[in-house]
């Protein structure tokens, strides 16, 4: 299993925690698969990231 990085860094962590609620919670509601795991992470560079296991 290996991390699959969304495609876009945030400045805040307020940004990237909705990105991952949301990708947590759309899979019951349009019947995909949820992700087995969705973390946020922090770049060299100070920003937010979302990646997940899917």
């Amino acid at each position: 299993m290996q991390w699959v990085y969304f495609g876009k860094l945030y400045t805040s962590k307020y940004q990237a925690d909705c990105l991952a609620k949301r990708l947590e919670q759309d899979g019951w509601i349009y019947g995909y698969d949820d992700p087995y795991s969705v973390e946020i992470f922090r770049s060299r560079r100070g920003r937010y990231g979302v990646r997940f296991i899917p």
